[in-house]
């Protein structure tokens, strides 16, 4: 397969942007005990607009390398009552520009704040996973899909040079937050455990990675934004096979609409151009999963590209979406 020369660099999908399916349900196991000490201490050299930041700086697993977890918390966080849940992928990349790779950020601590103050959400805080740049792709890749590609084309999938072993890490990610993460959360925080308040966000692979989180994981998730979801899989190839077999896992695991929400957007510049052929099939799988427009978007914002400073302009519609009263 002869990569498209594009000028788009590999670390793209690994960092932030450089940045059988059987369904699995709330009675597996947690491998980290809910009362694991586990110290989330405020973090220091970030700005925020409201609301306080806490990590953990390795979060134990026995699933994925460890990373860090952060929490935010919004203003006036009280245990007296309860909160539904949101986790996001790509974590670093959230709250302050000043810290992040290239200056941008989602301002998710400006959003959450001013829609909780204007009563437009419920109550919520924020779990937001770290990623690790060498491991992103195969962290977020939505492991099960690979497998509706033919035997002799994934050999020449795993025989094109990457830093890392290719190997798929995406069950064991969603297992860390099922497992180990969700766990600590609910014994810890004032927090909502059930699908209804629970929520899943990610842009680019993220977006595949919440596409799959509430596909393998239906009973956990009670809906999932993707932003600008990367259809494209991997890096820009002809004859790519990838978007084919995303596709057929969704035709075949997508979850049924009743007691979903589901959210997908995406634009026309930089690497969010390739997407917009891909908006009828994603349209297809809602249709033939019982979705309307109640309970489903898959939003076109032109002239959006691939980067935080858009996804930070429209994030408002997705957490609405999700968590509106």
């Amino acid at each position: 397969m002869k990569l498209i020369k594009l000028g788009i660099c590999l670390s793209l999908l690994f960092a932030s942007c450089k940045s059988e399916s059987t369904k699995k349900s709330n009675d597996e196991e947690a491998v980290i005990n809910p009362k694991t000490e586990i110290n989330f201490e405020p973090v220091t050299g970030v700005e925020l607009s409201g609301g306080k930041l806490l990590r953990a700086e390795n979060f134990p697993s026995s699933y994925i390398k460890q990373r860090p977890v952060d929490i935010w918390l919004p203003d006036n966080y009280s245990s007296d009552k309860k909160y539904s849940v949101l986790y996001m992928h790509d974590g670093q990349m959230l709250f302050d520009a000043k810290t992040t790779w290239n200056k941008q950020e989602w301002k998710v601590d400006e959003w959450a704040t001013q829609l909780q103050k204007d009563g437009k959400v419920q109550d919520f805080i924020v779990v937001a996973i770290h990623n690790i740049s060498d491991l992103r792709w195969l962290d977020l890749f939505p492991e099960k899909a690979f497998n509706f590609i033919d035997p002799q084309t994934q050999q020449e999938l795993r025989n094109i040079p990457m830093a890392v072993e290719f190997k798929f890490s995406g069950d064991n990610y969603l297992k860390f937050i099922i497992n180990e993460v969700k766990p600590f959360i609910d014994s810890n925080y004032s927090v909502y455990t059930d699908k209804a308040h629970t929520f899943v966000m990610g842009s680019s692979m993220g977006g595949l990675m919440s596409m799959y989180a509430i596909s393998e994981y239906p009973d956990i998730f009670g809906g999932a934004a993707c932003i600008s979801t990367h259809w494209l899989g991997s890096m820009p190839m002809a004859n790519n096979p990838y978007p084919k077999a995303l596709f057929e896992y969704m035709n075949a695991n997508f979850p049924q609409s009743q007691d979903q929400k589901v959210y997908f957007d995406y634009g026309d510049k930089t690497l969010d151009a390739h997407y917009p052929q891909y908006a009828k099939q994603v349209d297809d799988v809602l249709e033939a999963k019982g979705y309307n427009d109640t309970n489903s978007k898959n939003i076109f914002f032109e002239g959006a590209d691939h980067s935080e400073n858009s996804w930070n302009i429209r994030l408002d519609q997705p957490l609405v979406f999700l968590l509106g009263k």
